[in-house]
């Protein structure tokens, strides 16, 4: 890794935004070094910028009607609030004086847009004093944001650190094991609930195959994309969702003159069906079926407790063959033979060369250092407190 490399990664800005963020502190605490007692430095500047903008809102709210020959009685309530507004300010609030000084000219006889205007300019001077606060706010903004950049890369990097881990299991799986003890027992009911389905599809009404569609809500192992409101709307609301899904989909595309012979209401079958053609015709068992390689025991004995629940409602005599895969998650040697069957379709030859290589072991081992190394970083640099 370069200079720069190093000079960018998360744990260098994280450990320059705490210095800086340590030096802004020091400038605000020495506001009210002198002071053995009262507000801290950081307090006597907040209630400057809080006063900064008190007064502002006074100027907006009463210059129209407080200068010139304007309301009299405005301009009273004016200098009558302009006053307990100073003698409201603590003793030690940076640039007191200069809000003494505004005082003693908004209370004039007479008041002009010229005064007005010369108060802003005071303000405006007063307010480089909160130079040090708003280095301490940037501050800190830049030290929360170092520490989520952190954060964030700590997650990428034990991502990645599961990633190679899994990839050198796989590189150590035994590629001759015999995983058709598993691919067997799969397929067979990998092809039979997509048989069972497509019959499913084809045979019973749309309005039945979205109701089981919807009880597949109760099991997010089991991944169906609900249909779209308004074709369920319609679905379950026209006469034509009783009709299979197949025929929806050869009447979407007769034209109105002849759809009118199949169904009534033909511009609703248009305007809900046509529209949503994709989402019945993606519509199939997929969400059903385990696939090669499985995944690993925990994961699919999950999942065939869901999906024995869910295939029972619509192909009972599939079950049996779900209960065979899932079987298999309690064999001793399942996990051996997923890991081969992993290894012998996700393993691409270039990574099998950078295994043989050692290349990834020595990534490996980089991430691992890196990762430590944010981990310190992070338990050194705190969260700041609210």
């Amino acid at each position: 890794m370069s200079q720069s490399d190093n000079d960018d990664h998360p744990v260098a800005r994280l450990e320059r935004a705490d210095e800086d963020r340590r030096a802004a502190r020091e400038r605000v605490e020495a506001v009210g070094a002198e002071r053995s007692e009262g507000p801290t430095g950081e307090d006597q500047l907040r209630n400057l910028r809080a006063a900064c903008s008190d007064l502002r809102s006074l100027l907006v709210e009463y210059e129209d009607r407080a200068t010139g020959d304007g309301d009299f009685a405005a301009f009273i309530e004016f200098q009558d609030r302009i006053a307990h507004f100073t003698e409201g300010l603590d003793e030690d609030l940076p640039e007191r004086e200069t809000f003494e000084d505004i005082d003693d000219r908004l209370q004039q006889r007479r008041l002009t847009e010229s005064d007005f205007a010369a108060v802003r300019e005071r303000i405006d001077a007063a307010e480089q004093a909160l130079a040090p606060l708003e280095d301490w706010d940037d501050a800190r903004e830049r030290y929360e944001r170092a520490r989520l950049a952190a954060q964030r890369r700590l997650d990428e990097v034990e991502d990645t650190i599961a990633d190679r881990e899994r990839l050198i299991e796989l590189g150590e799986a035994d590629l001759d094991a015999p995983t058709e003890r598993l691919r067997d027992p799969i397929e067979r009911y990998d092809e039979a609930v997509t048989e069972a389905f497509r019959e499913f599809r084809g045979d019973e009404s749309a309005r039945d195959v979205f109701a089981f569609v919807e009880t597949t809500t109760l099991y997010p192992l089991v991944p169906f994309q609900s249909p779209p409101d308004d074709l369920a709307d319609y679905v379950g609301e026209y006469a034509a969702g009783t009709e299979p899904i197949p025929q929806l989909l050869e009447y979407a595309d007769y034209s109105p003159s002849k759809l009118a012979h199949y169904v009534d209401e033909p511009d609703a079958l248009k305007r809900n069906v046509a529209t949503r053609r994709t989402y019945l015709q993606r519509l199939d068992a997929e969400p059903l079926t385990v696939g090669w390689p499985p995944p690993a025991a925990e994961t699919l004995r999950w999942r065939c407790e869901e999906l024995i629940a869910v295939v029972d409602r619509f192909a009972p005599d599939v079950v049996g063959d779900l209960r065979a895969v899932r079987k298999l998650t309690r064999r001793e040697e399942y996990d051996r033979l997923q890991t081969s069957a992993a290894a012998r379709e996700q393993l691409s030859d270039a990574e099998r060369d950078r295994l043989r290589s050692g290349a990834v072991a020595d990534e490996l081992d980089d991430l691992r250092a890196e990762r430590d190394s944010i981990r310190e970083a992070l338990d050194e640099y705190s969260p700041l407190p609210e």
